[in-house]
This record gives C-alpha cells, structure tokens and sequence, in this order.
C-alpha cells in the first residue's frame, strides 16, 4: 500500500487519466427512461408485446384534450385540422386520432358509407349542434374523443416505435410547436397519456441530476472543510468525487446502458461514498499527526491503521450493490453493478493515489479542530457508557422494540404506479386526472384472440365469444372504455340494415361478415384485426394504474377464460397494462434475492476478514438492523415497494457495513493488545467513533436531500436510507457494543 508514496507523478498520471477519459463518452450518454428500458427482454410479456407490434399500431399515445363551448364552431374545427395536418407531417407520428380523422359508419341506400366523423372539408355541411350531436351519436367516439356532454375534444396523437425518451420528449414538442402556430395551445387543458409520463419523468431525472451532484457534493467539501480546515482536504476530495461520477456515468456509456431515473441515484450515492470514506483516511492521518509522526511515515502510520478496513468496507459496499444484479429489473441490475465498481475505485484510490498526493502536497498541520470534534466526543462517549453500564438494559430494550416493528412488515405493499411517482400538484397528474375525468382511463390493456387458421376470425361464433368477454370486461369497475372487432361487425351489420335497432347483432353467417369487411374501406378496421383475420385485439382504456389493481383484474380475467374458454381460439393478454402488472412479481422475486445475495456475500466477507463465525455473525447484527428498521416505517408510514425503494435494502446494507468493519477493527486490535472489552470500545470511540459519526452525518444529509425529490421513489430512497443509516450507527455504537460486554461477562462468570 505504501509502494505508491514515492511515486506522486505516477499517482497524479492516474487520478487526471481516470478523471479526463471519461470525458468523450458523456457526451454520447443516453437519456431514457421509457419503460422498455425496465422490462427484462426475455420476459414472456416483453416478448409477446414485441410480437403484437410486429401486426399492430403503438398504444402508447400523446393525448392533447381540449374543452369549451366552441368546439364544434368551424373556426375552432378549422384550426384543430390545421394542426392535425402539421402533426401528421411529423416523421415520428404513425398517425394522429380526432373526431376529424375517427371513421363513421352510417346508412346509405345501397348499404352503409365509412366517412369522417366529422369532415373537416366540408364543415358547412352541419350546424356546430349537428355535429356535435352526429359525434355524440357516434358508437365509438364517445369517451375517446369525445366527452359525453360534448363540452371537450382529444386529439390522439400515435407514434411510430420510438427509441427512447428523447424521441418522446422531441414528440411532445413537435406537437406543442403545431399548437402554438395554430393558436390553439391556450385551449389545451392537458396533456397526457404514456408518453407525456415518460417526458416528465425524464424532466425530473434531468432536474433532479444537475441539482443533487452539486448538493451532495456541497455538503461533504463543507463537513470536510469543517472537520479538518485544510484546502489540500477539500480539493483531493472534490477531484476524487468527480473522477468516480464520471468513471460510472462513463461505464453505462460503455456497456451500451442507458441513464434512467434509477442511473441518476449514482452520482449522488458514490458522492456520499466517497466523502464517507475520505472521512475515515483525513481522520487517521490526524490520529498519526497526533502521535507525532509526520510527512512520508505520518501516511505510512496511517495507512497502517486504515488501509485493511477501507478496502474491505469497499469489498462489502460493493457486494451488496452487486447483489441487485439479481434483480430482473434492468436499470436496477445496471445501477448495482456500476455502483460497485464506482466503489471500488473510491477504495483503491483512497489507499493508492491519494496517499501520495498528500505527502507530495502537504505544507500544513494535521490536527483536528476542537470544536468540530467536542460533539463528537461527547456523543461516542454518551454511547461508550451507556452500552457499557446498561448492556443488559440496551439489549432488552432493543429486542422489545423489534418484537414491536417487525410484524409491522407485513404491511409493506409492493406496488408500482407510474402516476403516484409524482404529487398530486404536479402537472402531469392534475393532467392525467383532467383526462380520465373528461373521457377514460389512460392505461392500455390488450385481450388478444388467435383463430386456428387464417380468417378464422370471420366465423360469427367466434366473434360472439369475443363479445362475450368483451361484456364480462365492460362490467369490471376498472374498465372505462373497449372496442373489438364484433362492436364494427356489428355496426355494419346495423347501417346496412337502415340503422334498424333490430340489426345491432352480429351476423349469423360467415359470409356476410366476410362481405361487410371486404366492402369496409375505413381506416380504424386494422387497430383491432390483422389483415389475414387471425389474430384480433380487444382494446382497454382502463382507470387503474397501479400494478395490485391490475394484476387484480388480470387475475380473475385468466380465471374467468379458464372456467370459461373462449371457443377453440387462444388467448393472452399485452398491452402496459401487462407489463407494468408483472413487475410486481418482477419487484418481489429482485427484493428476496438481493436480500439472499447481500446477506450471504456480506456475511462471507466478515468470516474472512475476521477470521471467527461468532464476530462475524455478531458484526452482521448492524448491517441487516437498518433492512429491518426502513421496512418496519415503510410498512407502518404506507411507503410502497417499488422501482427505487427496491434498491434501499442492498444500499444500506452495503453503506452500514463500512462503520461496523471500523469499530470493529478498532476493538479487535486493542483486544488482542491485551485491553478489556469496555477499555477496548472506549478507546474505539474516542477514534473510529468519531469517524463512524462523522460520516453518517455526511451520509444522511446527502441522502435527505434526495427527498427534496419532485419524483417520489427517489424521494422515499433518500429520507428511508437517510433513517436506516441513523439506525445502523445505533446499533453499532449502542447495541453491537453492548451485545459485546455481554457475551464477556457471560464468558467470565
């Protein structure tokens, strides 16, 4: 470790190579956050979405509502045309829905006519209350166009397959750019769907990026500058601080990764890291100026004391990061693997290149303020003889509390809801909300039906089975709008009969089916069957948004097609609907097995480094303590289980072990200098205590500033790591102390 000092060219070579490589690659990092970058790729409902879009058009979609007294007055009509027209122009649109564009199928005397519902090349052929009332009358439009009181118009915009959320985001744009040239983005009063979602969720990533790295990063130059008064401290610090972000941020660049929400934790976290163990290295150098050593032997001293710890801390931060790559979760399994490696480079540049540095660079005094160091003392001082005199007490009190906590985890719910990520005064909520109020839910789920043959779906039996599922789906309360292939059949079938009621059946045979489509000249047609008439899609606009309801709906729809099958034709449902619903089980098996992953990796390193089963197990006493404390306030504060806080167990455990391995250390080497177990904890304290706290104090004010979050789960990682850190330094300066006396005095009576 000390093969460095001597080198302080080769180090600074290292430190400004690490730090100006990654330069290049930022500039190629991929923003995005769609939620294709969250589903494993080989998941049965990826893969059977990927199939469904092969035949039909996207659904996730732009919706652009509208509302007033006038809008179904020409000048409006005429302007919503004009920017209908623009939109469509746009190269990433597949296709733009409105009341202007929306087939009608009406009456004729010679059978039935397909024709805009409203036409915006001859709106003088109606009154404003004509049209309004031909849209009203309208099978389809109702609830998905149009409001039922007619007093509000969506305009639908679908894309081609986009990318990624800069496509999305280059979308909404476009599509406000078209509304602002046509005067009509004062009359928007939302603007919603998937695609404005996945746009704020990529503003709030952005915002949330360029405010925290600065933050986190303030907070540790400041405590350090407050701890140790040297310049030398705060710049090595800063320059270590923005080598790692930029390495990490530079490796999903490197493995082709894109930068989520979940990536723009990274800098913030291996900014706390770093600082943290920054903390432990000034603080024993200090402790080496102290006993009077200085220059080149000051940091071999030093090095001598820190150098073992500081790498295993960053051995076991990073396998419990690492233990996230168990997750099916993409962007967290990328997150846990960058994350380690950002840690592991903190460790070795902590005990290789900085050493060198500061010998190289060191003009002044290394002693410690006093007045920045007089809380401390009293606080691990408070903590040495309360866990020292009261252990029995400590201990008691402690399993009581846990007996209390623990079945409270059981109310912990896992749960995903795009739209409760943010609050409800956020806009994209109070626009969601405004749709769904006005027309339907924003959430797609596709029922989708296989004939066993081509134009098999032309048998009136098996469109009858459709629609019966399609009735049993109508009266879920979930359910706010469908369409199917049956509902045009049999609006056909009514309009070629004179729009006699009596005719608003399905056909009875498979040729005037067959006739109906054949003479079909619309486009909405191929939204719900595939040219070949073998496959066809049962469309949902559903209100539930969260994945428990979902799965709800879905599980008893699978039950209900068990019990009751639809005919010879196979069945499976697609949509993001689906594959939102299946990341709870996605969320439940990732959480267990990281859990599984960090505890035995965890473990494994503290029979290694310790060398005995029994302080390994006891030193594994603060490291689970804060996965139990953050899911007994998630479970009694209502917090969910979702893409974030599914993070939170591997994360705190991963932090909380580097402050057990230093009091550890600590009192293992003055036990085996002959000292009994409280003067071994006292003299612990007066040192590595003071570190411990200090950077938990760094560590939990980074992280709170996550909860200044606009975007929830980041916010509920921050505060709820921020808690589970507090409880760790609980436990390893009050509980795992105490447990410690105890085990003495039953060993010495």
């Amino acid at each position: 470790m000390t093969w460095m000092l001597d080198r302080p060219r080769l180090a600074l070579a290292i430190l400004l190579l690490l730090f100006l490589l990654p330069g290049p690659l930022l500039l190629q990092l991929n923003l995005d956050n769609a939620p294709e970058a969250y589903f494993p790729k080989d998941a049965p409902a990826v893969q059977f979405d990927r199939e469904i879009r092969e035949r039909f058009p996207q659904e996730q979609v732009l919706v652009a509502l509208f509302e007033g007294e006038d809008l179904f007055e020409p000048a409006f009509l005429s302007r919503l045309h004009e920017a209908l027209l623009g939109i469509e122009g746009e190269p990433l649109v597949e296709r733009v829905l409105s009341v202007l564009t929306a087939d009608h199928i009406r009456a004729t005397p010679d059978g039935f006519a397909v024709e805009p519902l409203v036409d915006p090349y001859d709106l003088a052929a109606r009154t404003p209350d004509q049209w309004r009332e031909r849209t009203l009358s309208d099978r389809f439009a109702p609830g998905l166009l149009v409001s039922t009181d007619g007093q509000a118009l969506a305009l639908v915009v679908r894309p081609h397959p986009l990318e990624n959320s800069l496509q999305r985001l280059e979308l909404e744009q476009r599509v406000k750019t078209h509304l602002k040239e046509t005067g009509l983005d004062e009359r928007v009063t939302a603007l919603a769907g998937h695609i404005a979602l996945d746009v704020a969720q990529l503003r709030s990533m952005i915002t949330d990026t360029m405010a925290f790295i600065p933050a986190t990063m303030a907070i540790g130059l400041l405590l350090l500058w407050f701890m140790f008064r040297r310049w030398l401290v705060v710049v090595l610090a800063a320059a270590t601080i923005a080598t790692v972000v930029n390495v990490a941020v530079a490796l999903l660049v490197v493995f082709g990764k894109p930068y989520t929400l979940i990536s723009s934790i990274l800098p913030p976290l291996l900014s706390a890291i770093t600082i943290a163990m920054l903390m432990h290295l000034f603080n024993t150098v200090v402790h080496a100026a102290q006993r009077g050593y200085s220059g080149r032997e000051r940091m071999r001293q030093a090095l001598s004391m820190v150098a073992r710890p500081m790498l295993f801390t960053g051995l076991t931060t990073a396998a419990g990061l690492i233990s996230l790559a168990t997750s099916p979760i993409r962007p967290i399994q990328t997150f846990g693997l960058v994350a380690a490696a950002g840690v592991v480079l903190v460790a070795l540049l902590s005990v290789l290149v900085l050493p060198a540095l500061i010998v190289h660079w060191d003009r002044g005094t290394w002693v410690q303020q006093r007045g920045s160091i007089r809380w401390l003392d009293r606080f691990t001082s408070f903590c040495a003889r309360l866990s020292i005199r009261r252990a029995g007490w400590v201990v008691g009190i402690t399993i009581v509390l846990m007996a209390i906590g623990i079945p409270q985890i059981r109310h912990v719910e896992v749960e995903t809801d795009l739209y409760a990520f943010f609050s409800d005064r956020h806009p994209i909520t109070q626009a969601t909300e405004r749709v769904e109020s006005r027309l339907s839910g924003v959430m797609p789920l596709e029922v989708v039906f296989d004939a066993p043959e081509p134009e098999g779906l032309l048998a009136p039996e098996r469109l009858a089975e459709i629609q019966r599922v399609q009735a049993w789906l109508d009266a879920r309360p979930e359910v706010d709008y469908s369409l199917s292939l049956p509902d045009m059949v049999e609006q056909m079938h009514w309009a070629f009969h004179e729009e006699d009621p009596a005719y608003r059946t399905l056909p009875d045979t498979r040729q005037l089916i067959a006739q109906y489509l054949f003479v079909y000249d619309g486009n909405d047609l191929h939204d719900v069957v595939d040219r070949d008439y073998e496959r066809a899609r049962l469309l949902l606009n559903l209100n539930a948004h969260g994945s428990s309801a979902l799965n709800q709906l879905m599980d008893d729809l699978r039950e209900e097609l068990t019990a009751r099958p639809p005919g010879d034709m196979d069945w499976d449902l697609a949509g993001m609907g689906r594959l939102f619903a299946d990341q709870e089980r996605l969320l439940i098996e990732g959480q267990l097995r990281s859990l599984l992953a960090v505890t035995v990796l965890v473990l494994g390193l503290m029979f290694i480094l310790w060398r005995s089963p029994a302080m390994a197990g006891l030193s594994m006493l603060p490291n689970l303590s804060p996965v139990l404390l953050i899911f007994i306030v998630m479970g009694v504060l209502g917090i969910w289980l979702d893409m974030a806080t599914a993070m939170i167990a591997a994360v705190a455990v991963g932090i909380a072990v580097d402050d057990t391995i230093h009091v550890v250390h600590g009192y293992r080497a003055r036990r085996r200098a002959g000292a009994s177990p409280p003067w071994a904890i006292a003299r612990t304290f007066r040192h590595a205590g003071r570190a411990v706290t200090a950077t938990t104090v760094v560590l939990v004010a980074q992280f709170l500033i996550l909860g200044l979050s606009a975007f929830q789960p980041t916010a509920s990682f921050g505060v709820l790591t921020a808690f589970g850190l507090l409880g760790a330094l609980v436990f390893d300066l009050i509980v795992l102390p105490a447990v410690l006396v105890l085990v003495w005095r039953s060993r010495a009576t």
